[in-house]
């Protein structure tokens, strides 16, 4: 082999051994809209509603509590109009009720109807003492065990009240110790910070399982009512940790008011959020 064959031959290697680098270095995480944030909208004209949506920009959403009142086959209406803007599903919202014998069957019907990978347990109802949150993750896990086969995942989607400590332990490390890995840890960002939590610090602890997050602003003066990149969170702290530890698959900006009609509020969020993370 002559020199100039072996440099050459080296540099192909090389380039080989990079590529993938350069792959992983150029994947985009998804940001879509948790549809709670038009809700007044959607209450109104919820075909119309993902339209105007996805003509902002959206590669996709998040359907929330009513969603699981709908039919099947409104549901695959609803998948059909997705398909046709080239949008998906990426999660839905659901009471505890998707989560036991008499309701997962019918969350996964309806999330295999319109393309959602994830079953998220946005309320879990009244639970007293961190006994009660334990059996809040047994529900977790049985979901986690039954949408499996479906190619579906579990999930939870926390408030204030999971990270406000209890005899000591914040009930959302009660639910992270004692659920499945497989079981996402939806951040909500805005109750993470009104509750005077880190947010990086919570992604960094739970490496893997961050696999989305609510991007919801928070401030000490307006509480919720800024748009994204207005209040207290570190956005671009966030964004590493989420995109380095986290896990993260794909982000939903959320916001629960503000002084612009929802559309526009949503729009300049995610004006915000390309600007932010880039």
């Amino acid at each position: 082999m002559t020199t100039r064959e072996s440099i050459s031959r080296r540099s192909l290697l090389a380039m080989a051994a990079a590529a993938p680098l350069a792959s992983a270095a150029k994947k985009k995480i998804p940001v879509g809209l948790e549809l709670y944030s038009v809700r007044t909208e959607m209450q109104k004209d919820l075909m119309g509603t993902v339209k105007a949506v996805a003509k902002l920009g959206y590669p996709g959403v998040e359907f929330y509590g009513p969603y699981y009142d709908w039919t099947i086959d409104y549901a695959k209406d609803v998948r059909k109009l997705l398909d046709d803007l080239g949008i998906v599903c990426y999660s839905t919202h659901n009471s505890a009720k998707s989560f036991t014998p008499d309701g997962y069957q019918k969350a996964i019907d309806l999330n295999a109807a319109i393309g959602s990978k994830y079953v998220v347990m946005a309320s879990a109802g009244r639970v007293e003492g961190l006994d009660g949150w334990k059996k809040v993750a047994d529900r977790l896990n049985f979901g986690a065990e039954m949408f499996k086969p479906a190619g579906i995942g579990a999930g939870y989607h926390n408030h204030q009240a999971e990270f406000k400590p209890l005899d000591g332990k914040r009930p959302l490390e009660v639910l992270a110790d004692n659920t499945d890995k497989s079981v996402m840890l939806q951040l909500d960002v805005g109750t993470c910070l009104e509750t005077e939590n880190d947010p990086v610090a919570w992604i960094n602890q739970h490496a893997g399982r961050i696999k989305s997050l609510h991007c919801k602003d928070w401030s000490k003066d307006k509480g919720y009512q800024v748009l994204l990149g207005e209040g207290a969170a570190p956005w671009k702290k966030i964004f590493e940790a989420a995109e380095k530890k986290g896990g993260v698959e794909y982000y939903l900006i959320e916001q629960e008011g503000y002084s612009l009609p929802p559309i526009e509020t949503v729009d300049a969020c995610l004006k915000a959020f390309k600007k932010i993370h880039g």
